[in-house]
């Protein structure tokens, strides 16, 4: 099984993903390590992401879980995946099997506040109002609420997927 935990900048995706991966002794994939070093420098410079930047980054990720479940690998990754057509490309449908998406959600002020208290990452201020206008928030899926404690979302997530 790949878990992917989706949400804007902020929302907990890499601190819950890495807590999640070592309590199921499953391997754990930060989707911003994906990205090519374009796409760094152009974030870097507070420049939102276009689709087109964009595709190149999610087929990695998507090349990435295919292999793993060809390998018969559980996996967790962190991917943003805003839009229906990021997560369509990624695999991720209603009737997939193997692939459970889990939407992180936070408030804008509190997904600002996380972004503040960072130290060296690339994502800006703008470019968290650009992903909030981007997001097409997924139905039918498990949604967490991110103001609760990364301890407490990961016992969510295993309880509510049954991992």
């Amino acid at each position: 099984m790949i878990v992917l935990l989706m949400g804007p900048a902020g929302s907990g995706k890499t601190t819950v993903g890495n807590l999640l991966a070592a309590q199921l002794s499953w391997e754990f994939a930060d989707g911003d390590d994906f990205h090519p070093p374009a796409n760094i420098a152009k974030m870097s410079r507070g420049i939102p992401l276009t689709d087109e930047d964009r595709l190149p980054w999610l087929k990695s990720i998507r090349d990435a879980m295919e292999q793993w479940q060809a390998l018969g690998k559980n996996a967790v990754i962190a991917c943003s995946a805003l839009k229906r057509s990021y997560r369509a490309l990624l695999g991720i449908h209603p009737n997939a099997k193997n692939v459970k998406l889990v939407y992180l959600k936070g408030s804008y002020d509190l997904l600002l506040e996380r972004l503040h208290s960072r130290k060296g990452h690339y994502m800006k201020e703008q470019m968290l109002v650009s992903q909030l206008a981007d997001l097409e928030e997924p139905e039918d899926v498990l949604t967490i609420d991110v103001s609760k404690p990364p301890e407490e979302i990961v016992s969510e997530i295993r309880k509510e997927l049954s991992v």
